[in-house]
């Protein structure tokens, strides 16, 4: 049994790696900025026989972090970076504060989480930190600017830090999802897209090589494997899970 800590644990892409971890017995804390969804999926979860422990915080808060890490375990094995915000905008539209909100959730808060694990992993003797970064970091995509270049900063602190924690046996690896269907693309288009949910939907689905949207739950198997002691060689490393989007996009 593993000791882990679960960033935007409560929904989407989080909820599948929280639930994931669980279910393998781990003892998971996930963390989430909504309260009641967090306290949901909690009792839930609980009641399935899992051992999680919910806790509400704002990771972009470095005390409010630091406070929420002092009621996990003195010792951990997984840390997941995966609380995140999305931001549609080109550089002339994004105002000051869209690009302040957004670094400040998506890229600070990966450095608050970590800063604060660090400590925990280093009393366990190692282990991994996994960072939700995207390919957006490493193509240009239209009207993504604020969102492209916080995920930039993820990839380079990934970088940065399994370079500098190696000798300590802390990985730290990062993965780049392409399209993924979680309640944040049906809330969009049902915001953006009225009455055309499912033409739209099919639109984003075929910019994908392999024809549709991830899944959740196969984000998850990647985070679960590298967190595991099966990839104990891999750190400093991005994993592409795009059905095809970067390696075959012409």
């Amino acid at each position: 049994m593993k000791n882990i800590i679960i960033t935007g644990g409560a929904s989407g892409i989080g909820l599948a790696i929280t639930t994931l971890f669980a279910s393998k017995g781990n003892n998971v804390y996930f963390i989430d900025y909504n309260e009641s969804l967090g306290t949901e999926v909690e009792k839930d979860l609980l009641e399935k026989g899992n051992k999680v422990t919910f806790l509400q915080a704002d990771v972009s808060n470095l005390e409010e972090v630091k406070k929420t890490f002092e009621r996990t375990p003195e010792k951990i094995d997984v840390l997941v970076n995966n609380a995140g915000i999305s931001h549609i905008g080109n550089l002339e539209n994004t105002s000051e504060e869209e690009f302040e909100r957004v670094f400040q959730v998506n890229a600070k808060g990966v450095f608050t989480c970590s800063q604060a694990a660090i400590p925990k992993l280093k009393a366990n003797g190692g282990g991994a930190i996994i960072n939700m970064c995207s390919v957006a970091a490493t193509i240009g995509i239209p009207d993504r600017f604020a969102y492209s270049m916080t995920k930039g900063a993820v990839m380079s602190m990934t970088l940065s830090i399994a370079r500098d924690y190696v000798s300590q046996n802390i990985r730290c690896n990062c993965i780049s999802p392409g399209r993924v269907h979680t309640p944040f693309v049906d809330g969009f288009l049902a915001k953006n897209y009225p009455g055309q949910e499912k033409e739209m939907f099919a639109k984003l689905a075929a910019t994908q090589p392999i024809g549709r949207m991830g899944k959740p739950e196969e984000i998850a198997a990647m985070v679960y494997y590298l967190g595991s002691d099966d990839a104990s060689f891999i750190t400093g490393s991005n994993f592409n899970i795009d059905g095809g989007f970067m390696g075959l996009k012409v």
